[in-house]
């Protein structure tokens, strides 16, 4: 009887330890060795493997890297100091490139925008958005259930107080994942420098915006016409703005009826007017863009700092060189 239980168990036995020499040798001679480089380039990167640098991954990033297939500064998520170290690892320039974000072109929450039914579904936008095109009477404006959201791998966007989607620029990293998921196609990616941007994409006008939402566009291309340096066209009743033109002044936004273009510059200068110098001949008065300037012809002009966005153009036109610049 115990025969009968050892004999195969020691054949088992056996086959086992045939097979794993058979394996273990294998393994030597058949493994693929693992470049070095690639392990310390791979344990340098963020490993979110968001797939924002166009690769599968961060392990198909680091293997394109040590192959000399890609630049360090396509991973908008690395920080600089690890730029720094891979770009040293492979002898490239730590070029960091620019800071790219998501942001959000709609401003229809629940204060602005009414909505057509409640919705009670699965919590998912794409599901939503195929009902009637979504609850919201905007059919461009953002669902609110946060697709984009649980697509972030960086956590960096919320769904603020009023029901709609919002960005923390501070941990974005602008991957594209959310603009991916978004069924509106209500999220753009664009650098962070660019502090002027339209936060509507309505191609309605005029009352048929007006009767959906309060702060959507109106196309009433009061932006492009006020622009100083002629950067805003208007293009299905909706504005586009030239990047390459664009100075940042905030002219656009200051102007704008409905508060939809967006003016993330820090509004720490306005105009000055020194008395002394000034001839009260109104130039600045008929320039400004925004009606920031008042008085009388033959009086020195008074400035309104909450109106001023700082332009130069009353700077500019100035016969005297009677207006400056200083800090608010």
């Amino acid at each position: 009887m115990i025969n009968e239980i050892l004999w195969p168990v020691a054949a088992l036995g056996g086959l086992g330890l045939v097979l794993g020499l058979g394996l273990a040798i294998a393994s030597k001679f058949l493994s693929v060795e693992i470049d070095p480089k690639i392990e310390t380039i791979r344990a340098l990167l963020p490993g979110a493997n968001c797939g924002g640098c166009g690769y599968p991954g961060c392990d198909g990033f680091a293997a394109a890297l040590a192959e000399g297939r890609a630049n360090v500064a396509q991973c908008s998520a690395l920080p600089h100091d690890n730029l720094v170290q891979i770009a040293g690892l492979l002898g490239m320039d730590a070029k960091s490139g620019e800071k790219m974000v998501a942001r959000v072109l709609c401003q229809g929450d629940s204060e602005n925008c009414r909505s057509k039914y409640k919705y009670s579904g699965i919590s998912d936008c794409r599901a939503a958005a195929a009902i009637a095109g979504g609850p919201s009477s905007c059919p461009f404006g953002c669902v609110g259930l946060l697709a984009c959201a649980k697509a972030c791998p960086f956590g960096a966007i919320y769904l603020s107080d009023k029901g709609i989607a919002a960005i923390d620029e501070d941990k974005c990293t602008g991957c594209g994942k959310c603009a991916a998921a978004c069924p509106k196609n209500g999220i753009v990616i664009m650098p962070k420098k660019n502090n002027v941007y339209i936060s509507c994409r309505t191609t309605y006008k005029g009352k048929s915006v007006t009767s959906i939402c309060k702060a959507g566009c109106i196309g009433c291309s009061l932006c492009a016409k006020k622009c100083p340096q002629g950067a805003i066209t208007m293009q299905d009743n909706l504005p586009i703005i030239d990047y390459d033109k664009c100075t940042g002044c905030g002219v656009c936004a200051a102007v704008c009826p409905r508060d939809i273009i967006i003016n993330n510059a820090p509004a720490d200068k306005t105009a000055v007017i020194k008395a002394e110098d000034c001839i009260g001949c109104g130039i600045c008065k008929k320039e400004c863009p925004t009606g920031a300037i008042s008085g009388e012809l033959k009086a020195v002009p008074t400035v309104d700092p909450d109106k001023c966005v700082a332009c130069g153009i009353c700077i500019e036109k100035c016969p005297k060189d009677a207006i400056t610049l200083c800090d608010r």
